[in-house]
């Protein structure tokens, strides 16, 4: 199935505040004869923090680097803030949009990895100015006071000289956070941000996540973080095999899963 096949009528204008700032609709990815993502259906609101949860292999990272057109979907359609994300719509046709395009629009996303993906021959205050210089988005001296105002946010501005050799795991990701919350995201994206950290780190980068959540960021966080999934998650969704097994309220999912297999992963990781 192609996602030039689907037709919605496009609304002009602002976009209304009771726009999804999330929305997948009957998503589906494959790689060759692999069916990654099967169907997906799901929506988050603004401001609301979306965790996904399940088995390696099931389709998180997949279905997060499709929302910001880091893979392509083969069929369904991606709204963020409702905007097509890398397709571009004619009539009853979807066309997907030139990479240069697609890129305008995930500037708007910030997403964190599981590696923290910082240049190592730049310290951390000059990772957190890079992609805004580039972009000319102010003069040099405002744009370092707004990357010193996000190290501090992160609890770094002391290590603002440093380079990543020099800073621990749970330092480098809280840089790798203050470098995308640089380009002012709508919406903020973690691929398991704790997964290549040492235990006694994952707090430190728990905790500047909580603080973006209790300021309003809209996220969707792949993690296997249960303990943070129960306290800021307001959905929390259960995929496994590529589909969405059970969603709903984290305490009650945690504590009361209705489906089988939910109940069976649960049993292993809590």
């Amino acid at each position: 199935m192609n996602p030039n096949t689907h037709t919605q009528s496009a609304a002009p204008g602002a976009v209304p505040p009771s726009t999804p700032m999330v929305k997948a609709e009957a998503v589906s990815k494959s790689y060759g004869s692999n069916m990654v993502l099967k169907s997906i259906s799901l929506e988050v609101q603004r401001g609301e923090v979306l965790c996904l949860v399940g088995p390696s292999g099931s389709g998180k990272s997949t279905f997060l680097r499709c929302i910001n057109h880091l893979e392509t979907v083969n069929a369904g359609r991606l709204s963020v803030d409702g905007q097509l994300v890398g397709y571009r719509q004619k009539g009853d046709k979807l066309y997907e949009m030139h990479p240069k395009e697609a890129a305008k629009q995930r500037r708007d996303i910030g997403m964190v990895f599981q590696r923290f993906n910082l240049f190592p021959h730049m310290t951390a205050l000059e990772n957190v100015m890079l992609a805004p210089t580039l972009l000319g988005k102010g003069g040099k001296a405002q744009l370092k006071a707004r990357a010193m105002e996000l190290l501090a946010r992160v609890g770094l501005a002391d290590r603002h000289d440093y380079y990543p050799a020099h800073l621990s795991g749970g330092q480098q990701q809280r840089v790798a956070i203050a470098r995308a919350l640089a380009m002012e995201p709508k919406l903020m994206l973690f691929d398991e941000p704790t997964s290549a950290l040492d235990p006694e780190l994952v707090g430190e980068v728990l905790d500047v996540m909580q603080g973006l959540a209790e300021s309003g960021m809209t996220m969707i966080v792949v993690t296997h973080e249960m303990g943070f999934a129960r306290e800021v998650a307001d959905e929390l969704v259960f995929m496994d095999g590529g589909v969405v097994v059970e969603a709903g309220d984290p305490v009650q999912v945690l504590t009361n899963p209705q489906r089988e297999r939910t109940k069976a992963f649960l049993s292993k990781v809590l």
